[in-house]
This record gives structure tokens, sequence and C-alpha cells, in this order.
């Protein structure tokens, strides 16, 4: 396995990888929320190429019910680039309702241009969390910043979001917040490595992927809790690798499911099936070994 590692100047605050998945290939863009701005960059092959710090599956013995279990090697934690992702929570007709600190605004959307105010408004509109106060979409609140677009006579709108706090929701929207510490972990791991897949073959060129179970489930604050935070905070920047690229690490509720869903498409996680197997005693990276044969564990990092 390739070993990567890179160092982001100061004034560089965009971070990408390249990798060849599983199941896919391409080059990962990361956009950052900057300035109450969406910002965008591309960096060149030679820096992408040295971002992913990599280390090498081995094998070991566990004690009790995970004594036969591989275990995958764990990379060392190092400093973390400040990646963010692009999520689509609206695209349709309006109205919706924005809420930014004290301040409600209700948009909506006719040839091209955003409606709301007795003036036209433009075709898009960005709105910042204000005094760590979040976004709210109608009934929901976000991290980071929200963009609202109005293409023909529909709205699109985005939040842009640190990947770690994505991350926390997606755990929470996922999985239940009481099931054991090792399967929130597998989890975060696997939406992760998810995002950053999706990060390099983004479904449109102004977000990422959506936030519904077609893509993976996120829910901004409302499904964020305290163990969620904590799947995230523990497994910081590790995602999925084979052979020097990203895995698209599939998953589905049980293992019907992935037989069902994935199972012409290669490796997937059964969630009940890692609940289970966390229950049994195995590690995160026990069961992640287990359901994606022949990855290793890799960590987003720059030094």
């Amino acid at each position: 396995m390739a070993r990567f590692a890179s160092q982001l100047s100061a004034s560089g605050p965009v971070v990408l990888l390249l990798g060849l998945p599983l199941l896919m290939g391409g080059a990962i863009l990361a956009w950052i929320v900057q300035d109450q701005q969406p910002n965008s960059q591309a960096l060149s092959k030679s820096l992408v190429d040295e971002l992913l710090d990599q280390q090498s599956s081995h094998q070991s013995a566990a004690a009790g019910a995970s004594a036969a279990a591989q275990e995958l090697a764990v990379p060392p934690l190092g400093a973390q680039p400040a990646l963010a992702i692009r999520v689509m929570l609206h695209h349709a007709s309006g109205p919706v309702s924005i809420h930014h600190g004290e301040r409600s605004e209700t948009l909506n959307c006719r040839g091209g241009q955003l409606t709301g105010a007795p003036q036209p408004l433009g075709s898009g509109r960005w709105f910042q969390a204000v005094a760590g106060e979040p976004v709210g979409l109608n009934q929901q609140r976000y991290r980071g910043g929200v963009q609202v677009l109005c293409q023909g006579n529909k709205l699109l709108v985005v939040n842009h979001v640190p990947l770690e706090d994505y991350i926390s929701s997606v755990v929470g929207a996922e999985m239940p917040s009481h099931w054991p510490a090792e399967a929130l972990r597998a989890q975060a791991v696997a939406a992760r490595s998810y995002a950053m897949a999706h990060l390099a073959r983004p479904a449109s060129q102004a977000w990422n992927l959506g936030a519904t179970t077609r893509w993976q489930a996120y829910g901004g604050l409302g499904t964020e809790s305290k163990s969620s935070r904590a799947a995230a905070a523990d497994t910081q920047g590790l995602i999925l690798s084979f052979e020097g690229g990203i895995v698209e690490s599939l998953y589905a509720a049980d293992r019907q499911l992935t037989v069902e869903a994935h199972g012409h498409l290669g490796a997937s996680m059964s969630q009940q099936g890692a609940r289970n197997l966390a229950d049994k005693g195995y590690q995160f990276t026990q069961i992640l070994s287990k359901y994606y044969p022949g990855a290793s564990l890799a960590r987003l990092q720059r030094s």
C-alpha cells in the first residue's frame, strides 16, 4: 500500500485526495466554508498524491469472542485537514424558510430569481451561522453555512458543513445512539469513507451528495448526540482504503438488505451485524475488517 503525507501552506485551506476506490475512481474536491461565502479550489496532482497518510493492515489475535477476527491497523493521529462537504437539503419548488441569527426569511424561486422581498434578490443567497447559532431550514438546524440557489423555478438548498460535524450527524441518523460504541465507531468510519468517495464523484457541480438514505441519512443538529459525536471524534479522519484508493463503503440495515441492495457491487456492512459483533466484544477495526475484506485503514492527514 502506498504511503502519502503532505505539507500544506498556511494560506492553503483547501484539501484534496485522489483515489481509486473499489467501485469508482476520480479526483476529490473539498469545499471549505470561509468568510461567509462558499469557496472551492483544486490542488495540483503532485500535492494531491501526498495527502493520504496510509498504513497497511495486519492480523492480530483478540481476546474473548473475537479471538479469530482480523483487526485493521490504526494510523497515528496527525494534523487534520480542514475539509467540508456540500449536502443537498432541498431541490424542488418552494417556498423555504431560512433562519439565521434573530432573522427569518421566506424564499421562493421564479424565473431564475429568488423572491421574498419587494426587490429582486438575485439568483442565490448565502447564510452563515451567526455567533455560534446554527442556520435553520424550515424546522431543521444545520452547522456551517447554507446556500440557496434559484434554478429555473426550483430552489436548491445546500449545506456546506465541516466533514467531522457531518459525520457526527450521519452516525446519529444511521444508528441508534444507545448501540455499542464500537458499532458507532465502525459506522463513523464507513460514513466518512463514503462521504470522501462522493467528494471524488460529486452528484452535481453544486453539491456532493444528498441528505436522504439514497446517499446516507443526515439531519444536521437534529440527529447529533453525545455518542455520535464521540464516535466521530474517536475515529477522526479515518477512512477505508484499498490499493491506495478510497473505498466507497456501502452499508445497509441488515444482511438481507446488504445482499439485495449491494450484493452485485461488492463489500457492504450490515449495521445490525455490526451491532451484534460489538455486543460480542469486537472492536470497530475488527468489524470493518469483516465487512470490507482486503481494505485497510488510512487517515486524512497533513504534516
